[in-house]
């Protein structure tokens, strides 16, 4: 059953790319769709097997190991084809296969015109099957190759779309920007083997609390900075906004629920390295924090619709990463878990909107719809309320445990982080508000043709959006004191390592947490949500010429450079894509095609010329005797040769 889950996706990724004309657009949409989708009731097995049924009895998660067969055989070094399902790994391929099957689902009717359906299923599931390898994996190095195995999925999906110029700049963005996380993980991958000889996560994080300090800081370090490329944070997160020249079901599967999530994965299974690593444990700490506020605060000025989504998954993921480096890897992994459902939410009622109006994504050429599309707006509401962390909605019960375990800690990076976080909140509120008052009231800004045409997602979109809203009502309050509770025996305890000492439930439950600290985060949510609906109210009932612009365009220079995303695509070509250029053109200019090219076959060409202009002037003469010399020269050279040889 286990090796079913992983297997599937596989399958149906072969059958869709090299039986596809074969099958045609029906046959692929059902095989690959039902493979995903069977690997998810099986995923949901395993995890009532592994990790649900003994917390429940109140022990510990188990874990089940499966081997196949071996890899490398180097002297010490032994690495097999294993995977190892713990509690961790098979709550992750519930989130993905359960997401992954409802995006399949909704592609049926979002892609129905695409020509190319065939392409865009294969890729799907192959994405699914690199990311379940990568999360499922028993070693780094198997990990590694589903790490690159979703880049490239990742790539392929972004440029679904080849002939859009944009669409091939994003793509390549997103695989270069993900190389310097590469990178990251490959010295840590070198690093791993020097120190331990090994790449097993079971002996690697048994023995490495008998390892020097400085050693796992560095190592930490790296896997941050692969962590920080995968989940797109403060630095290396350009490539998750312009990731949304790919199709909707693509944002919604990649970039909200599953690819991005992966380097937030990583430190969480890297947890016991972590842990004997404080420095590296604040700079999570700080990155993550400051990723969210960066995130919102940008978000906050943008206008395209599905880029204001995906800097709110930026934010977000910031929130999961700081409480993973505050050591709260349950809490993180349960935000995690939950947003996911109602991120996916989002991006797939934005793409009922963008597919009713014909492929506009400007907020500012919307408006009105609430009449038009009352369940997509029913869904898109839904999932920002969870968004905004309202209570009793899912990501309530997630986004505010990690601000309330962030103040508990009661040192300067609790604090900091907190205090960041809830401005945050307020922030992540007053522009999902926007979102919706742009897209949903006010005056119909878009064109009287579109609007005469548009109308509700059809059933096979609208089932997937139905389950995801449930989703995103009902999921955070069940799943709760399975992750997080107090009295729970950890469904997580067989796949993250806490020190005893960071362990804060009962802190945050009966000491460290006053009446106010718990309740300023849903303060600040609510105060965002007054803020937009004072500031974006207009007189006239038109959203779209409200104060909320009057008053900022007085500050352009401000205006801008949120508009621009703090300049640092602009910082990035000046300083190091132009730099690049440049030093390439030198080097190729005067180092390739001069100092290597001279030593090499332009100078060897060269002296071969100059050797046979030398000889041709020296000996060819055109006078007969010489000739005859030189027969006879070379007929005793030869003759001497020889004689000498047998001698």
């Amino acid at each position: 059953m286990y090796l079913a889950i992983i297997s599937l996706p596989l399958l149906a990724f072969l059958t869709a790319g090299l039986g596809g004309r074969k099958l045609g657009k029906q046959g692929v949409q059902i095989i690959t769709s039902v493979s995903v989708s069977i690997a998810a009731i099986l995923s949901i097995i395993g995890f009532y097997e592994i990790a649900l049924k003994n917390s429940i009895a109140g022990y510990d998660s188990t874990s089940t190991a499966v081997i196949i067969m071996p890899w490398i055989e180097s002297e010490i070094l032994t690495i097999d084809w294993g995977f190892q399902f713990d509690s961790i790994s098979i709550t992750m391929c519930v989130v993905i296969l359960s997401i992954s099957s409802l995006v399949h689902i909704y592609s049926i009717g979002y892609m129905s015109e695409d020509p190319h359906i065939q392409r865009f299923f294969s890729y799907l599931s192959l994405f699914t099957f690199f990311m379940l390898i990568l999360v499922c994996s028993d070693n780094y190095l198997l990990m590694f190759v589903g790490w690159e195995g979703v880049g490239v999925s990742s790539y392929l999906l972004i440029n679904f779309w080849f002939t859009r110029i944009q669409a091939n700049k994003s793509a390549m963005q997103a695989i270069l920007m993900n190389r310097v996380g590469d990178w990251g993980l490959s010295i840590a991958l070198f690093t791993i083997f020097w120190l331990f000889g090994t790449s097993d996560y079971s002996t690697v994080f048994s023995i490495c609390s008998q390892y020097d300090e400085q050693y796992l800081t560095i190592l930490t370090i790296f896997l941050l900075i692969a962590a920080v490329g995968k989940s797109a944070q403060l630095g290396l997160h350009t490539w998750l906004p312009s990731a949304m020249e790919g199709p909707t079901p693509v944002s919604a599967l990649i970039h909200a629920a599953t690819m991005v999530t992966a380097g937030v994965y990583l430190i969480l299974r890297s947890s016991p390295l972590f842990e004997l690593a404080p420095t590296s444990l604040i700079c999570v700490c700080i990155v993550g924090s400051l990723t969210a506020i960066f995130a919102a605060t940008t978000g906050l000025f943008q206008n395209d619709l599905k880029r204001v989504i995906a800097y709110s998954t930026c934010s977000q993921l910031g929130y999961m990463v700081f409480a993973a480096g505050l050591s709260q890897y349950e809490v993180a992994f349960f935000h995690l878990f939950n947003h996911a459902y109602f991120k996916a939410l989002l991006f797939l009622s934005a793409g009922s909107i963008i597919h009713a109006l014909h492929d506009e994504q400007d907020m500012r050429k919307m408006g009105g719809l609430v009449n038009l599309l009352p369940f997509t707006y029913t869904m898109i509401l839904i999932g920002s309320l969870s968004l905004m962390a309202l209570p009793f909605l899912t990501g309530y019960y997630s986004k505010d445990v990690i601000l309330e375990v962030a103040y508990g800690q009661f040192l300067v990076t609790g604090t900091f982080t907190y205090w960041l976080g809830t401005i945050t909140a307020t922030i992540t509120a007053f522009y999902s508000s926007k979102a919706l008052a742009f897209g949903f009231f006010g005056t119909p800004n878009g064109s009287k043709k579109i609007y005469n045409t548009i109308h509700e997602a059809p059933l096979i979109m609208s089932i997937p959006l139905f389950l995801l809203s449930i989703c995103s009502i009902f999921i955070g309050y069940i799943a709760k004191d399975f992750f997080i509770g107090v009295g729970s025996s950890g469904i997580l305890s067989s796949g993250v390592g806490t020190l005893r000492n960071h362990h804060l439930g009962f802190d945050i439950e009966f000491i460290s947490t006053q009446f106010g600290v718990q309740f300023y985060p849903l303060f600040a949510s609510l105060l965002g949500i007054i803020l937009a609906i004072l500031i974006l109210k207009d007189p006239n009932n038109n959203t779209h010429k409200s104060i909320f612009h009057s008053n900022f365009i007085l500050s352009v220079n401000i205006t801008r450079f949120f508009n621009q995303r703090y300049w640092f695509d602009n910082i990035y070509n000046s300083f190091f894509i132009s730099s690049s250029l440049h030093f390439g053109g030198i080097f190729a200019r005067d180092i390739d095609r001069g100092f290597l090219s001279l030593l090499g076959p332009q100078g060897l060409q060269q002296l071969l010329f100059t050797i046979s202009r030398f000889f041709a002037v020296k000996f060819d003469t055109g006078f007969i005797p010489h000739y005859a010399l030189l027969i006879l020269l070379s007929t005793i050279f030869i003759f001497l040769s020889t004689f000498m040889g047998n001698l």
